[in-house]
């Protein structure tokens, strides 16, 4: 198995950890837009340098957190906080991130704290004189109480679960760091609108299996129900066949796959590597509709798993695969 895959299955039981332990979330600001792909690489605007009065938000462990100033030195602790405060202008006050954060590639140039295996560097972070770190729901509690008591400011975000509530994140972010998100949230807005308004006319969906990880052929990881996985495949005009699963990220055996019998395959873990070829020759998967058809498709997970602005771009890029005539 390859250490990108350890730390995928590390992540997953973690973030499931996460997620069943966090408190409920706290309301946030109004709603907010995201960002496309290549808005998010070309955003490079100056950290405001103005200081508003003192603004106190609550985070998602219901902490008070305030802010005396815009901050001008971030760390980001998760790959999907990184790509907001991207998307949103404020890359230039980003000074740190984990080390899984990828995207745009200007964040790769910037300092890592760490996070493989959950294990980040606090005296990294540190040395970084953050006024800022924003933790995300793969970080624990702990982690954020350690930082706190070396004195740091730390915004948990708490996932969102639909995309309302991304935007509405996205925005929280714009305000804390001194952007303006109107023009960002109007763009995601309209691209998922036009999506909504061509899938509204699909009178046949697909059945749809999406496989996360299958370092066991026999076993592989997919998408269940309350996912962002499973909400963009069906905003996509599809039907996932893990939506009829009990765990949000079921690990399930050669005989359910047969069983559900899915009329396409996206393979998410095809940034592991995984080809539609090598799924054809899988032992006993020749039954399989989606096998029979050579209906399996490539997919950048990273569009789906991250709950940032680029989500957008999953929805349409899962869209036009379900539903390509639509796209032409």
């Amino acid at each position: 198995m390859t250490m990108i895959r350890k730390t995928f299955l590390w992540t997953l039981l973690f973030a499931l950890l996460v997620t069943a332990c966090a408190p409920a979330a706290v309301t946030t600001p109004q709603s907010v837009p995201v960002l496309t792909q290549a808005v998010v690489s070309q955003t490079v605007t100056p950290a405001p340098t103005s200081t508003p009065q003192a603004i106190s938000y609550t985070d998602g462990l219901g902490r008070k957190i305030k802010l005396d100033h815009l901050p001008q030195r971030i760390v980001s602790l998760t790959p999907a906080t990184t790509e907001i405060l991207f998307a949103v202008g404020a890359g230039s006050q980003v000074v740190g991130r984990d080390e899984f954060s990828d995207y745009p590639a200007l964040a790769k140039s910037l300092s890592s704290v760490g996070g493989s295996m959950g294990q980040y560097s606090t005296e990294q972070i540190v040395k970084l004189q953050p006024d800022l770190v924003i933790a995300g729901e793969i970080n624990t509690p702990e982690l954020v109480k350690s930082l706190q008591d070396l004195g740091l400011t730390v915004y948990y975000l708490k996932n969102p679960t639909t995309l309302d509530e991304m935007y509405t994140k996205v925005q929280l972010v714009g305000q804390m760091t001194g952007h303006s998100t109107t023009d960002l949230i109007a763009s995601l807005q309209s691209r998922v609108a036009a999506v909504d308004a061509k899938i509204a006319t699909v009178t046949t969906k697909p059945t749809v299996f999406y496989e996360i990880d299958a370092s066991d052929a026999n076993k592989p990881y997919t998408a269940g129900p309350g996912t962002f996985i499973d909400l963009l495949i069906q905003r996509a005009g599809a039907v996932n066949v893990g939506s009829s699963l009990k765990d949000q990220y079921p690990q399930v055996s050669l005989e359910q796959v047969v069983s559900l019998n899915p009329s396409m395959i996206v393979l998410g873990d095809s940034l592991y590597g995984v080809t539609p070829t090598a799924v054809k020759a899988r032992a006993g998967w020749q039954s399989i509709d989606a096998v029979k058809t050579g209906a399996i498709f490539t997919f950048d997970d990273n569009l789906a798993s991250r709950p940032g602005p680029r989500l957008v771009d999953g929805l349409e890029q899962l869209a036009k695969i379900f539903h390509p005539d639509l796209f032409k």
